[in-house]
């Protein structure tokens, strides 16, 4: 055998997949529009892009950082957490990662043993499961269905509670779904959580990008309870634009944030210097330009939804933040002559140019990933091409 048993079982993630299959596509000249990745599609605001240039001609990005991040930037995100959760943290309660995403790999490693379960609401993002896997636990789905707006129930967690529930991952806004859970339903899974002796992973990466007069709000500020059970994910990469600069955290339990540290010390040693400092002016300076992007996916929001509600065989429920839309495109296949999800969605890409995600990598097999991230010729102009294949396709059969 060549290959640990963990590697050979590791699903690869499909929205780098798919995004990598389209930029392999456009690299061959084809006219490939790509809705696959959750990535904004602005430059990161000129405030940040100048402070990291003044931290490299300060010689500040030279050199190795405390693991857990620079003191400035654990500072800076105690305040943040302050001012918009309203919650008060010590900076050793806070870790500094390699995006959000190794913020969730570190705390899996630190609080699951074997077997030790975590509860996950499908539709899902799609690392999640994966990485609860590769630190020896089980991921358990709970469906939360299209017709219960894709939010689940504390009796249907509590049916999936096992003795060996070790956490529970609630992500509102979410990926892919763009849903949001009110403060009541937030309120009782927090209290369920803690009558069970079970971690709230609280990922909040989306929790700026909210539109039409919808409200975030964080579970670890409902009560002082909560709070002690709960770990907040956040970081910079969607509020910010800034994806590439690779820099998330991870705020809570300090015993549970120090073994992140030590596990982090032992695998990046830690995050790029250069980053950090761009984040601590993310975090602190000044947040027009944060405002002038939300609106605008905002507004790319409520111009594609009616187009892709239209299309023969799509429904879909419209999202409150995020910016993805997830239609339900099982009579569209149905349309095509098509089986599977694989099959549409590789469809939509070899014959109308347009990349987008199986839902099958987020749980959601009758599913499609719509990013509108990106700009509107790109996102209207996509539209229409759906539009089209799904229509001649249906006359042809």
């Amino acid at each position: 055998m060549v290959l640990s048993k963990r590697a050979e079982k590791l699903e690869p993630s499909v929205t780098l997949a798919a995004s990598a299959k389209a930029k392999a596509l456009k690299d061959q000249g084809i006219d490939i529009l790509s809705l696959t990745v959750g990535e904004p599609d602005f430059f990161t605001p000129e405030n940040i892009r100048a402070a990291a240039f003044t931290a490299i001609e300060a010689g500040k990005a030279s050199f190795y950082t405390p693991t857990a991040g620079i003191p400035e930037l654990r500072k800076a995100i105690t305040n943040y957490i302050k001012e918009f959760y309203g919650l008060s943290y010590d900076t050793n309660q806070v870790i500094v990662t390699d995006g959000a995403k190794f913020a969730l790999y570190t705390l899996f490693q630190a609080l699951l043993d074997e077997a030790d379960e975590v509860i996950i609401p499908v539709p899902y993002w799609v690392s999640y499961a994966e990485q609860i896997r590769l630190a020896e636990g089980t991921p358990v789905f709970v469906e939360a269905t299209q017709e219960a707006d894709f939010k689940v129930t504390v009796s249907q967690l509590d049916a999936a509670r096992t003795s060996k529930t070790k956490a529970i991952i609630l992500n509102s806004p979410a990926n892919p779904t763009g849903v949001i859970y009110t403060k009541d339903e937030l309120l009782a899974i927090g209290e369920w959580a803690v009558a069970n002796d079970i971690w709230i992973i609280s990922d909040d990466i989306y929790g700026r990008l909210v539109y039409n007069g919808h409200e975030f709000t964080p579970i670890a500020a409902l009560s002082d309870a909560i709070r002690k059970q709960t770990i907040i994910i956040n970081g910079v990469s969607k509020t910010y634009a800034m994806t590439g600069w690779r820099i998330g955290f991870a705020v809570g339990d300090q015993r549970i944030i120090g073994a992140m540290i030590d596990i982090a010390s032992q695998a990046t040693s830690n995050p790029p210097a250069v980053s950090q400092y761009a984040a601590v002016e993310a975090l602190t300076g000044n947040q027009d330009s944060i405002e002038v992007m939300r609106q605008a996916f905002e507004q790319r929001l409520n111009d594609l939804y009616p187009l892709i509600e239209a299309i023969p065989g799509f429904t879909l429920t419209k999202p409150q933040g995020a910016f993805y839309l997830f239609p339900n495109v099982r009579e569209a296949i149905q349309l095509c002559g098509y089986q599977t999800i694989d099959e549409f969605v590789e469809g939509l890409l070899v014959e109308a140019h347009v990349a987008v995600v199986t839902g099958a990598g987020f749980g959601a097999p009758d599913y499609l990933r719509i990013s509108y991230a990106a700009d509107w010729h790109t996102l209207a102009e996509a539209a229409k091409r759906i539009h089209d294949f799904v229509e001649n396709k249906r006359q042809n059969i």
